[in-house]
C-alpha cells in the first residue's frame, strides 16, 4: 500500500496499480495521527472509511499537485534528520573525500564501526552511527519543485536515500508511518574541505518521493539515480539499499534517533533519511543549475525528479533591537 499527498488537501491511497482518495482526511499527518489515536493501523483506518474516487496518480505528479508524502500543519514540528556511513557501498567514496596522510579516516573507522555493532542481536544495543540535521519542513520539498542551494554554497549535489516518515504519539512512542525515495541533497566540496563543515554542508532542503511504502522496508531495493541536463542524461548509477545492503539495521538507526527525549515530544513528525552509497560528486560531476535530479526504485512508486536552483545572493544583516 502507497500514499500520497495532495498539496491543495486530500489523501490518496494506492493499492497495486489503482490509487483512490481517502474520504474523510484532508492530509496523511490527519491520518496517521486519526490511526495512533484510535489504535488502529494506516490500512485498517482507510479501509473503515470507503473507497474514494479513482485518481490518476502519474498525472497528478506531472502537473505538480503531488506534495512530499506526509508534512505536518507546522513545519517547525517537523524534523529532517539522517545518518551516514550505513551501506557496504559507501565506505570508499566517503573515505576519498576524508582520508588523510595521517592513518584511517574518521569516515573509514566509523564505516567499520557500523560493521561490527550495527547489526546487534535481539535484546542487544548496537554501535550508535553517524548522524545530522538538514533544519525543519521548511526544507521538505516535494518532487518536481526545485532544490535551491544557497547563494554561499560550493557545490549542490543529489544523495539517493530511503527516507522513514515517524509521527510521536501522546506518550512519547515514536510511530513509523511508512518510507519514502529521498534526495538528501549536500554540499560536498564544503564537506570534503574539513569533517568537521559535514554540519554546514547538511544544512540544506532535501526532496521526498511522491509515495509512501506504508509496511517494513524490503532487505533489497534496487534503484537509480540520474541527471539530466537538457533532457539529456549526463550521469546515471544503480544504488542499492535495504538491510540485506547496509551496515546498521533499520531498527538500530532507529533507536539512536528516538533514544533522546528531546525527538519524542507529542505530536512532531521526524522525517529521518538512511544514508546512501552512491554519488554523482565521487564521479567529477558538478550540477549545474537546471540540471534535474532524479531517483527511482520500484518499491516506492513513482520517481522523485527535482530541478536544481541557486538562492540569489544575498543574506540579512543582524539587526540589534
Amino acid at each position: 500500500m502507497h500514499l500520497s499527498q495532495l498539496k491543495d488537501g486530500g489523501v490518496i491511497c494506492r493499492q497495486g496499480q489503482q490509487a483512490r482518495l481517502v474520504p474523510g482526511f484532508s492530509s496523511t499527518y490527519e491520518l496517521a495521527k486519526n490511526a495512533v489515536e484510535a489504535g488502529m493501523s494506516l490500512a485498517a483506518c482507510i479501509a473503515g472509511r470507503g473507497e474514494g474516487e479513482v485518481v490518476d496518480l502519474a498525472q497528478l505528479a506531472a502537473t505538480g499537485k503531488l506534495d512530499c508524502p506526509v508534512r505536518h500543519p507546522d513545519a517547525a514540528h517537523m524534523f529532517l534528520t539522517g545518518t551516514g556511513l550505513t551501506h557496504t557501498g559507501s565506505a570508499s567514496t566517503r573515505d576519498s573525500m576524508h582520508a588523510d596522510t595521517v592513518g584511517m579516516s574518521d569516515s573509514m573507522k566509523m564505516f567499520r564501526m557500523g560493521l561490527e555493532g550495527g547489526k546487534p542481536k535481539a535484546g542487544e544495543t548496537g554501535v550508535q552511527p553517524e548522524w545530522f540535521y538538514k533544519g525543519t519542513g521548511v526544507n521538505a520539498v516535494a518532487t518536481g519543485e526545485p532544490l535551491v542551494s544557497p547563494s554561499f554554497a560550493l557545490d549542490g549535489g543529489e544523495e539517493p536515500e530511503i527516507a522513514g516518515f515517524y509521527l510521536i504519539g501522546k506518550d512519547g512512542t515514536p510511530f513509523r508511518l511508512g518510507f519514502s525515495i529521498a534526495n538528501e541533497f549536500s554540499d560536498h566540496v564544503t564537506e570534503k574541505i574539513n569533517y568537521l563543515y559535514l554540519a554546514h554542508s547538511k544544512l540544506r532542503p532535501a526532496s521526498f518521493g511522491p509515495e509512501l511504502l506504508v509496511g517494513p522496508l524490503p532487505a533489497h531495493i534496487e534503484g537509480t539515480s540520474r541527471i539530466l541536463r537538457d533532457n539529456k542524461v549526463i550521469w546515471e548509477k544503480p544504488f542499492l539499499s535495504g538491510e540485506d545492503n547496509m551496515s546498521h539495521t533499520i531498527a538500530n538507526l532507529e533507536y539512536h534517533h528516538f533514544k533522546y527525549d528531546l525527538f519524542r515530544q507529542p505530536g512532531d513528525l521526524h522525517v529521518h533519511m538512511f544514508g546512501t552509497a552512491t554519488l554523482s560528486f565521487a564521479d567529477g560531476i558538478k550540477a549545474e543549475d537546471g540540471d534535474v535530479f532524479e531517483v527511482q526504485a520500484g518499491a516506492f512508486g513513482l520517481p522523485l525528479k527535482n530541478p536544481l536552483a541557486r538562492a540569489a545572493a544575498g543574506n540579512p544583516d543582524v539587526t540589534m533591537l
